[in-house]
């Protein structure tokens, strides 16, 4: 089974068919052949939505379970940067990792953790360099942003 889901691979009819269900409320629920009903939970129904507002807006989806492993490159690829950068952050710790025979593996819940506290840091750094300027007084209140 494939993990991605591309907008191409759903007729725009059936995109319709599901916007329709959604917008008639109601408690969604899987029915199978033989007419057995079960109910949704309502995290997993958001999910679904969440899936379809993209589809529709042309953007393809990949569905990753959380402990699936990263070759050294994926992993790098996803978190944008070189594969030399990367390894030099596993071998400094900063990554969990673990290895298959000579090649390193890293958890997708791991890259996630990281990027997260990444991404923390840079807004803690922007937040502390704003108020620096803002302090000495240099930041323009008055800059609408239109040059023209």
């Amino acid at each position: 089974m494939s993990h991605r889901i591309d907008p191409s691979s759903v007729e725009p009819s059936e995109i319709e068919a599901l916007e329709l269900l959604i917008s008639q409320g109601g408690r969604p629920a899987l029915v199978d052949a033989t007419g057995n009903r079960s109910e949704l939970p309502e995290a997993l129904y958001k999910l679904l939505v969440h899936i379809i507002e993209q589809i529709k807006k042309g953007q393809s989806m990949v569905l990753v379970p959380e402990d699936e492993t990263f070759t050294t490159q994926a992993a790098a690829n996803f978190l944008g940067m070189s594969r030399q950068h990367l390894v030099d952050l596993l071998e400094e710790g900063h990554i969990p990792y673990h290895k298959v025979g000579s090649h390193r593996r890293i958890y997708f819940y791991d890259l996630r953790a990281y990027s997260a506290e990444r991404d923390l840091a840079r807004r803690k750094t922007m937040d502390e360099l704003f108020d620096r300027v803002n302090d000495s007084g240099k930041y323009d209140t008055s800059y609408t942003g239109d040059d023209r």
